[in-house]
């Protein structure tokens, strides 16, 4: 009997000495296969049993069957295996949630990106089966949107150039009227659609142009810009500001920065440049000194070929796209245009949103470049059209 169950067994055959003949179990024939009487005994429910069996004398032969009784569940050996599974178990979670978050991730942050009118690399179709369909949807929507721009490009494109037939032909038959004035009405009439035509194509070429997605000095970018129209003669000034790094397209930028700034040297006589950061947005503000825009129309002032008859000279002003123009570009860019009246002037803001992280941007696809081609063929539009 092994040393360590010894005292249970000692204790439990003193315990069954002084009980009644009761606790021992008379085993029956069918139960035994010997044909002396043997007696069976419960030692312990967790150590052991008992056996006795008379022999052939007359004496009785008690044996005992006992194991060592447990400490408790929480030994030091139980502690250890529970540990390393719980550490195995930990290890297995960990990489099997990061296979999920990684795709979850770079699927927010395409979308960001795709939001923003930046051209991204298909996602990766990998990873479980939910992850794998959402993947291929978003692959699928972008190729979408992309197939619906450059259709939309080559429409305006084709409409533009078509019209410059009839138009040129309008022109010549005017041209015989001999009535002057009303010569003269019909070709300022030609003119004014020629002009529309133009700006046009001009908001066709904005949506075509092939353009990367690079880091640039966003002050810079705007300090230059202010730069080059003071040259001009304009009333510009800047206020130097702390150096920003921005992910943007800054031709299309500078474009929409331009035409605010025109804007406000037109029709607010001069124009003041600054460049903020702020907590969650960068913001291009633009301010002027002139009569501002009434409430009701700071919306409308945004709606292509709309002009405000009031308090813009449609003799030196554009056709109402440039401020279209701009807002499209600042969207594209995941941010917004607001425009604010001030006690003298108009306060312009260009939002941006702070960037955190983007995919690396890659070309548009051939359906975009063939767009491009048929635009390219026609007659350069003007450089910037003032709403």
């Amino acid at each position: 009997m092994p040393a360590e169950v010894r005292p249970d067994f000692t204790r439990n055959t003193a315990k069954s000495s002084s009980a009644t003949s009761s606790q021992w179990i008379d085993l029956k024939p069918e139960a035994w296969p010997l044909s002396r009487p043997a007696k069976f005994l419960y030692l312990d429910d967790t150590t052991g049993m008992g056996l006795a069996v008379q022999l052939a004398n007359g004496a009785w032969l008690n044996t005992a069957f006992a194991k060592p009784a447990q400490d408790g569940f929480w030994t030091s050996k139980s502690t250890l295996a529970l540990g390393l599974s719980a550490l195995s178990l930990s290890i297995i979670a960990v990489f099997a949630a990061r296979g999920i978050a990684r795709p979850l991730r770079r699927l927010a942050v395409a979308a960001e990106a795709l939001g923003r009118g930046q051209e991204i690399v298909p996602l990766p179709e990998t990873g479980p089966d939910d992850i794998r369909r959402t993947a291929e949807a978003f692959n699928r929507m972008q190729a979408r949107l992309h197939r619906f721009v450059d259709d939309r490009t080559k429409m305006l494109a084709a409409i533009g150039h078509d019209l410059r037939t009839p138009l040129t032909s309008l022109r010549l038959r005017a041209e015989f009227v001999r009535d002057e004035e009303v010569r003269e009405k019909m070709l300022s009439t030609i003119t004014e659609i020629q002009t529309m035509t133009e700006a046009t194509l001009a908001f066709a070429r904005q949506d075509s142009t092939v353009e990367n997605t690079r880091a640039v000095d966003l002050t810079a970018l705007v300090e230059s810009l202010c730069d080059d129209l003071a040259e001009l003669g304009h009333d510009v000034s800047f206020s130097n500001g702390q150096k920003i790094g921005y992910s943007c397209r800054p031709d299309a930028l500078r474009r929409a920065c331009r035409n605010l700034v025109e804007n406000a040297i037109r029709y607010g006589e001069r124009a003041r440049v600054s460049v903020e950061r702020r907590a969650d947005t960068i913001e291009i503000i633009v301010s002027d000194d002139g009569p501002g825009i009434p409430d009701n129309a700071r919306e409308q002032v945004f709606t292509p070929f709309f002009r405000m008859e009031n308090s813009r000279n449609r003799e030196t002003g554009g056709v109402g796209l440039g401020l279209s123009i701009a807002r499209s570009i600042v969207r594209h860019h995941g941010g917004d245009i607001v425009l604010t009246n001030k006690p003298k002037g108009l306060h312009a803001v260009i939002s941006l949103p702070a960037q955190e992280g983007a995919p690396p941007p890659v070309g548009r696809p051939i359906t975009a470049a063939a767009a491009k081609d048929v635009i390219n063929a026609l007659e350069p539009a003007p450089r910037s059209i003032s709403a």
